[in-house]
């Protein structure tokens, strides 16, 4: 498949305080080296990567997250870390990445960064066992698809769930996101769902800056 003609040229930066994005309860600001400990509580839980990946050590943490901060697209494309407004306490990531279909896990090689990457954009988060079921992966998932339709060139955004995953599924669909079937991403079956520009643009009134 031929990729849209604005994927091979340059894309400038965004200033970096349009990388930081706030809702009513949270911030959400790109995820750095000092976000250790918030990795560490991620992927060392076991109900936190149930149906995301396999349970990891801190030491393979530490080594891969001088990667997972890269980002793409100017700062458009990546990992943020979701903070409480009023505590500053980290509670999880919100991301926009390129979904792997075939492989089980993001081509950070995609990540280069003055360009978007040549694949589907998936929008994903994942939170902290303490702070589930309070309404914040709706806000997250919510506040990264405004900043896709404000700040990028995309004109559809993925996500992907274990089939079984029912619970964000609604989170996905009450953030607008329509299913789409079966598909493969992450070399498996998975639950898919997706979201226009126009549908987004129409349901919000946002347009591209």
């Amino acid at each position: 498949m031929t990729s849209p003609s604005w994927r091979n040229r340059r894309v400038p930066p965004l200033p970096p305080e349009d990388l930081v994005l706030r809702t009513a309860r949270l911030e959400l600001r790109p995820l750095t080296l000092e976000d250790e400990d918030l990795a560490v509580a991620l992927f060392t839980n076991p109900e936190v990567v149930k149906y995301v990946c396999d349970v990891y050590s801190p030491d393979e943490i530490r080594n891969h997250l001088p990667v997972e901060v890269r980002r793409a697209a100017g700062g458009r494309i990546g990992i943020w870390a979701a903070t409480l407004v009023d505590t500053g306490a980290k509670i999880g990531t919100g991301v926009l990445l390129p979904l792997p279909i075939e492989t089980n896990d993001t081509d950070w090689s995609q990540m280069i960064s003055d360009r978007y990457p040549d694949a589907e954009i998936e929008v994903g988060y994942m939170l902290l066992p303490d702070f589930w079921g309070q309404g914040f992966a709706t806000e997250i998932c919510t506040r990264l698809l405004q900043f896709a339709s404000e700040h990028t060139a995309l004109d559809e955004i993925k996500a992907v769930t274990d089939l079984g995953n029912l619970a964000s599924q609604r989170v996905l669909q009450k953030c607008g996101l329509s299913a789409e079937g079966p598909r493969r991403a992450y070399a498996e079956d998975c639950a898919g769902f997706g979201i226009t520009r126009q549908a987004w643009d129409s349901g919000h009134g946002h347009s591209e800056t």
